[in-house]
């Protein structure tokens, strides 16, 4: 183990490191298949079952990624975890409950009889606003340091709204890539729309920050450490530049920009997390608790380490392979 240095400073940060990248892949992957079921109201019957079909053989796979995320916190940052979980037990709760009715209602609709197929669509509607709007609050309470006030939880509503509509955005982009004709460009007309939800967000957070900590104040706005963070606003509003482009070329013949908006909401979503990871590093609990406090000891972070370099890479690998198995756009759904 000394090898590589002090295991008390480089195991935190490489868990840190593991977990955050499970998030972000979580909020992506994920996010996508929660933003469908937010928009599928606002398609017809036939429509709704094709955008279903579009996230049939992820949606399931992709939430072993929160899993995967919210073990790394309990096993590496024990601490944490009972302060963040606590601190959040509503949100979680109710973000549980949406899991459940969506992972329910995806699989009740395929066997219900017509006329009552319309009551699990609703139900997989409800179970993902429950589940983006749960996790919207989330981000917000953490960020202002998980306390219960009045504008605290203001702000946090505000959050859960533009996540869901930033969820919706990357639905739509998704549907972009998987959809044709009229069901496609109402993808568009939906992207155009959420993509304010993320400019929102992004302005929300960005004033929320720097405003509940005078350290992430310096780090943002002090020399020389103003230079760290400046390129990525800068990388931001080229993405968002870019992402006005593209909806304006779409839907084109070709189909040569559908993977755009996608890959450009991406790295919005990767950009933003990485400016929350400047900002309140080194702290896992805002301005309370650091990641070295709440880290397990060195050995049991060493073992656990060994067992995640086995699971990951077996996550990676059947994630990866479903999306190359079922790429192309979305056929009609059939379960016979």
């Amino acid at each position: 183990m000394n090898l590589f240095g002090d295991p008390a400073i480089w195991l935190p940060l490489a868990f840190a490191a593991l977990m955050g990248t499970s998030i972000l892949i979580y909020v992506v992957l994920d996010g996508f298949d929660l933003g469908v079921g937010v928009l599928s109201p606002l398609a017809q019957d036939h429509q709704r079952d094709r955008m279903i079909a579009s996230i049939g053989p992820f949606w399931d796979a992709n939430e072993t990624w929160l899993v995967l995320a919210t073990g790394l916190l309990l096993v590496a940052f024990p601490m944490a975890h009972g302060a963040i979980l606590t601190a959040l037990y509503l949100p979680v709760a109710i973000m549980l409950i949406g899991l459940i009715l969506r992972g329910v209602a995806f699989e009740f609709r395929a066997k219900a009889r017509v006329k009552r197929k319309h009551l699990w669509d609703r139900a997989f509607f409800a179970g993902s606003l429950m589940t983006s709007l749960s996790q919207g609050f989330m981000l917000g309470l953490y960020i202002v340091g998980l306390e219960w006030t009045w504008p605290n939880i203001l702000f946090a509503s505000i959050t859960a709204v533009c996540l869901t509509a930033g969820y919706a955005f990357i639905g739509a982009a998704w549907l972009i890539i998987k959809t044709e004709n009229k069901l496609q460009a109402k993808a568009v007309r939906w992207a155009q729309l959420g993509l304010f939800g993320i400019i929102g967000g992004l302005i929300a957070v960005s004033a929320a920050s720097p405003l509940v900590s005078p350290r992430i104040f310096d780090k943002w706005f002090t020399f020389p450490e103003v230079f760290f963070l400046a390129p990525l606003p800068i990388m931001s509003i080229a993405l968002v530049a870019m992402l006005f482009i593209a909806l304006k070329h779409l839907p084109d013949e070709a189909d040569r920009w559908r993977h755009v908006p996608f890959i450009c909401a991406t790295a919005l979503f990767a950009l933003a997390f990485a400016g929350l990871a400047y900002s309140f590093y080194p702290y896992v609990v805002p301005e309370k608790i650091t990641l070295y406090e709440a880290a397990s000891a060195p050995e049991s972070l060493f073992i656990i380490l060994i067992g995640t370099m086995f699971v990951l890479p077996t996550i990676l690998a059947y994630t990866a392979l479903s999306y190359i198995v079922f790429r192309g756009k979305a056929q009609d759904l059939r379960y016979d």
